[in-house]
């Protein structure tokens, strides 16, 4: 594998990007500090606001991600290096803090069909390629013209459940209804550089490369980062009930670099328009796969899905981090034809977008990469003895 440049993980035109974060400070403060970029600087802002969920609630975060008072911690591009090394204490972290982090699922045509896929092999790789066959043979494989919940959309569910062809991701693709469910706990998400974790019994896996969305506690989108949502087709396919298993494993979460606020030069609309590259080079085979999911082809508008998994229904008072969902589902072959892709020990996953960088990490068994030890009641009692709780 060729090394990463770090210079090339930051958004393109980084001298107007309004960059926050978090990083793992050494001694002797041993703990996570709040962070902003400017001019390609890491800024500890902790002193002025201590809890990414605080910054984002407040009025005034494009202010003080720009002159907040705070410690010089060096370049960026050093912290993003530094954060490739398994060995380094000083690293960055997952950007959000207390923030549940929630996800949607089957927002592109082809990750429905894929989806679909997995049910009907019941989660095993060898079975899919026929299958996939058949199925775009009666539905083709352009179904991003059909808006969810539409006369057109209950058009096609009555067509599908009379040839038994319907599916319970046909449900959330295009019925009214998105799949919003809980991918991590707050905390949990580990960041750039670190170890993802796939549950050791899983034998058909692989990334999701998506936008995340940063909400707050008024239901305000208020920025974005790049989320990899770590995928167990075998375990999933067996049953959606496995969701949890599937989803929810040490490490099977990551977020990063940064979260990108939104502000005159970045928003909504331009996350609308991202395109999101994907790039798995293996460690032990040589092995390259490259490819790309167009936010344009979302069949859900990602404001209807923030709007789906909060409001009168359902408050967050410390705000959420939303997977928006990704078209990419990786068919190609990896070894036995017709078998498709899954995952390699080692693997090394980058996902990418000009607007927020890359986010890359290597792919671990999730029993054989560090445990999650550092929670909410963790956070609090450190940012007291270095005192930096909140009043």
């Amino acid at each position: 594998m060729q090394p990463i440049d770090s210079s090339t993980c930051l958004p393109v035109d980084l001298d107007r990007a309004v960059l926050v974060g978090r990083v793992w400070r050494g001694a002797p403060h041993h703990g996570p500090a709040l962070v902003a970029v400017r001019d390609g600087q890491v800024v500890d802002i902790s002193r002025s606001v201590a809890l990414m969920a605080d910054l984002l609630d407040r009025d005034d975060r494009l202010e003080l991600a720009r002159h907040a008072p705070g410690e010089a911690l060096g370049a960026a591009t050093d912290w993003l290096a530094r954060s490739l090394d398994p060995q380094a204490e000083e690293r960055l972290l997952a950007p959000c803090d207390l923030q549940a982090i929630k996800a949607c699922g089957v927002t592109f045509a082809v990750s429905l069909l894929e989806r679909v896929i997995e049910e009907q092999a019941g989660g095993d790789a060898g079975k899919a390629r026929d299958i996939r066959a058949s199925l775009q043979a009666l539905i083709g494989d352009d179904l991003s013209r059909i808006r969810p919940g539409s006369p057109e959309a209950e058009a096609l569910r009555e067509e599908l459940s009379r040839r038994g062809a319907w599916s319970q991701y046909m449900e959330v693709g295009i019925g009214p209804d998105a799949e919003v469910f809980s991918k991590s706990q707050p905390m949990s998400a580990v960041g750039f550089g670190a170890c993802v974790g796939l549950h050791p019994q899983s034998q058909w896996n692989n990334p999701e490369p998506e936008i995340v969305l940063a909400v707050n506690a008024r239901r305000q989108v208020v920025g974005a980062s790049l989320g990899n949502d770590v995928n167990l087709r075998d375990i999933e396919g067996r049953s959606a009930l496995l969701l949890g298993k599937a989803k929810d494993n040490n490490g099977s979460c990551a977020i990063g670099p940064f979260i990108r606020l939104f502000d005159e030069h970045f928003d909504l609309d331009t996350v609308r328009q991202a395109e999101v590259g994907l790039t798995i080079d293996g460690a032990d085979d040589g092995f390259r796969l490259q490819g790309h999911s167009h936010m344009r082809e979302i069949s859900r508008d990602p404001q209807n899905l923030v709007e789906q998994t909060c409001g009168e229904h359902h408050q967050y008072p410390d705000g959420f981090m939303l997977f928006l969902g990704t078209m990419f589902s990786p068919i190609q072959d990896r070894g036995e034809a017709g078998a498709g892709f899954t995952h390699h020990l080692g693997d090394r996953v980058s996902i990418a977008t000009p607007s927020l960088g890359t986010l890359v990490n290597e792919v671990r068994h999730s029993t054989a990469i560090a445990p999650w030890q550092f929670g909410v009641r963790a956070l609090y009692r450190n940012l007291g003895e270095r005192g930096l709780l909140p009043r």
